[in-house]
């Protein structure tokens, strides 16, 4: 895998040679080409030149150009992991749309967004760059350089390919919701993480990726990934997002809700309407009986011994308002222990959340659960 950052001038170069990062090039001037939309700004027409600049670059042995923004956050081991799947020698163009319906409907369905990143194969990008500069011309009203690509896809009759893995996070505000229910396909980037909040609590944005990171180092291919399980002793409904989150519900939630994102966050155009979003949401519930707590991850290790992570939530301490339900109170499990082996072929099978068992602990205020393959007849039933 080799990377190159795209620039539009000449910077002071502050990578030496031997430290390890991508080479700078300067993109193509690209002043002929017209630009009429009012809205945006003409560099979109730079940007959407990259891939043919890259091409054209000559590099050896390539399969895949994969394009992302400045802010785009890629997991790499997971992204070969989708890539693998498909026939290089043939036309793919694969990325994901925007969590907006409206920025869907004023762009298109058919578009892989940029800043959620897209990969084209390298039979695509030879066509493509046979014809892009002619394709470019015709469409001088678009905004962006992603739609102007899509549009060049159109001309060469290549649908987008879409997988949910790539995440393009028109949303504002905290991620959450989307995150603790993320679906089941391997996370492959993120988006817009300088627009919503830091994904772990009162930590700046690079330090919660870095904490993110150290289970992505350990196991990628389950980041992130839910499992949903039940202490029927106690009538909780747990919900995992390894590597990221617990949450413990007081009371019965079906996988169906589980599984739904909860609206943590608003969407593109600041407006709180569940009716905005491509996909299935839920309420953030009003109940004061029906508050999760949350736990989220603190730290990881990994355990030869038993060949398994073991990785540690602690309780975000919030304020949680009274409830009268006469049922076991979460508030005083201050820990959250998830042991789980890795597993790097996850995604050569077809689909399916792990499952997570609930296990005796000898310690007070805290739990233990198990999350792994499903075992014959194992469901997700209280």
């Amino acid at each position: 895998m080799r990377g190159i950052v795209w620039l539009d001038r000449e910077v002071e170069d502050k990578n030496p040679e031997g430290a390890g990062l991508p080479p700078i090039k300067i993109s193509g001037d690209t002043s002929g080409f017209t630009y009429t939309n009012k809205q945006g700004h003409r560099s979109a027409i730079r940007i959407s030149r990259i891939v043919s600049e890259t091409l054209r670059l000559g590099l050896k042995d390539v399969r895949w150009f994969v394009m992302g923004d400045d802010d785009t956050v890629f997991i790499t081991d997971n992204l070969v992991r989708v890539l693998r799947k498909y026939d290089h020698t043939q036309y793919y163009y694969i990325g994901s749309l925007s969590e907006s319906h409206l920025q869907n409907i004023f762009f298109s369905y058919g578009m892989a967004y940029g800043g959620g990143g897209f990969a084209i194969s390298y039979p695509l990008a030879l066509a493509l760059s046979k014809m892009q500069d002619r394709c470019i011309q015709r469409y001088p009203g678009l905004y962006g350089s992603d739609d102007r690509m899509q549009a060049c896809m159109a001309e060469l009759g290549v649908p987008l390919t879409k997988e949910l893995g790539f995440h393009q996070y028109d949303v504002y505000g905290n991620l959450f919701g989307l995150l603790a229910a993320h679906p089941v396909v391997p996370l492959v980037t993120m988006h817009h993480l300088d627009v919503v909040e830091p994904i772990f609590p009162n930590v700046t944005r690079i330090q919660a990726l870095q904490r993110l990171f150290i289970p992505v180092k350990l196991d990628s291919a389950g980041i992130i990934q839910q499992s949903i399980c039940y202490d029927k002793s106690k009538s909780w409904t747990i919900s995992v997002s390894w590597g990221f989150a617990v949450q413990i519900f007081r009371g019965v939630f079906s996988p169906r809700e589980m599984e739904m994102p909860s609206r943590t966050f608003l969407n593109w155009y600041r407006r709180a309407d569940y009716t905005a979003y491509a996909f299935n949401t839920r309420p953030v519930s009003r109940n004061p009986c029906q508050k999760p707590f949350v736990y989220y991850l603190s730290k990881v290790r990994f355990n030869a011994t038993t060949n398994s992570t073991i990785s540690e939530y602690v309780q975000h301490r919030t304020p949680h308002p009274h409830c009268k339900w006469k049922m076991a109170n979460p508030s005083n499990l201050y820990k959250v222990e998830v042991h789980k082996k890795p597993d790097p072929h996850l995604w050569d099978r077809s689909p399916r959340r792990n499952c997570c068992r609930i296990m005796e602990s000898k310690r007070k205020g805290t739990m233990v659960i198990d999350v792994g393959l499903c075992k014959e007849g194992e469901i997700s039933e209280i």
